[in-house]
């Protein structure tokens, strides 16, 4: 076996985080050609296939999740060295963030985790609201780094994509008619959940179904909620089918209490980004970012 090169050990476990040459692509700031080029440099190094390749991307071999676990152990020491080489402490400076709904559910949580746990106690501050609020803190700098969600533009704030999302039909397993559906047409005869006007969730869902079912029937919807989670929940109470994150029905589809539809003509794909006031970012909130984007959570 040759020498490992660790860039390309590093490349390789991102790609595998991300599960996509593409979304590894974009994390690493290279090209899916580079990418590419790298991991097949590195299982020529290693003198195996590292990787399963398919349409819906790529899972690691037997002998690529050995290397997985050498990858995160090599990319730990690396981060403790770099850590120890900047001068500022880690501990005691607040990490200052601002997140939109989901993301402040089910993305910051682990990130905070994962970092603390490398780190040590560093004290954290979310602050929480819709993706538009949150992108005026940051532009108004009252909070130094937002997590939003939705194909989101602003002026006044530099944004990042971070994380691939997918806005998903669910309903309730018990709920067999509903969990029968198979095509977004199909959706004209059953209670559709929909967040309250005004909402990004909403908006995203709106114009994937209006070419289907038409905007007037839409708007007409008697089933309005003021959260997601409130949403989620009527889904799995029965009341029909809702859109939500895919991220934000891990634990409702592992119980068994909610069932993604398997719709084979929709898919409604958003981004979530970072947002700063400009492309560079330091301080404790630097810190963090740059740790969270080397380490993404793993896809649902």
């Amino acid at each position: 076996m040759s020498p490992v090169d660790p860039r390309k050990l590093e490349t390789f476990r991102v790609v595998v985080q991300t599960r996509k040459i593409s979304s590894a692509a974009k994390l690493l700031h290279l090209s899916q050609p580079a990418v590419t080029a790298q991991i097949r440099g590195l299982e020529e190094e290693c003198g195996r296939a590292l990787l399963l390749r398919s349409s819906k991307g790529v899972t690691p071999t037997d002998w690529g999740l050995r290397l997985l676990e050498a990858a995160k152990q090599v990319h730990d020491v690396l981060g403790a060295l770099e850590g120890a080489f900047q001068g500022e402490p880690a501990v005691g400076e607040e990490v200052v963030l601002g997140a939109s709904m989901t993301t402040a559910a089910y993305v910051v949580p682990p990130l905070a985790a994962g970092y603390r746990a490398i780190n040590g106690r560093v004290p954290f501050r979310l602050q929480v609201s819709n993706t538009a609020r949150v992108l005026e803190w940051v532009a108004d700098g009252r909070v130094p780094l937002g997590l939003v969600e939705g194909a989101t533009r602003s002026s006044r704030v530099h944004l990042e994509r971070y994380l691939e999302d997918e806005l998903v039909p669910v309903a309730a397993s018990s709920a067999r008619d509903l969990c029968r559906i198979t095509r977004a047409a199909e959706l004209a005869s059953v209670p559709l959940l929909f967040r309250e006007p005004g909402s990004n969730t909403r908006a995203m869902v709106e114009e994937a179904l209006a070419p289907v079912l038409g905007a007037r029937e839409i708007r007409r919807s008697e089933l309005l909620f003021g959260s997601n989670q409130s949403m989620k929940m009527a889904a799995v109470a029965g009341l029909g089918v809702a859109f939500v994150s895919r991220w934000s029905v891990q634990l409702e589809v592992s119980a068994g209490t909610l069932r993604v539809l398997p719709l084979r003509d929709l898919r409604i794909a958003r981004t979530f980004s970072w947002a700063t006031a400009s492309s560079k970012l330091h301080g404790a909130a630097g810190r963090f970012r740059t740790w969270a984007l080397r380490n993404p959570p793993a896809r649902p």
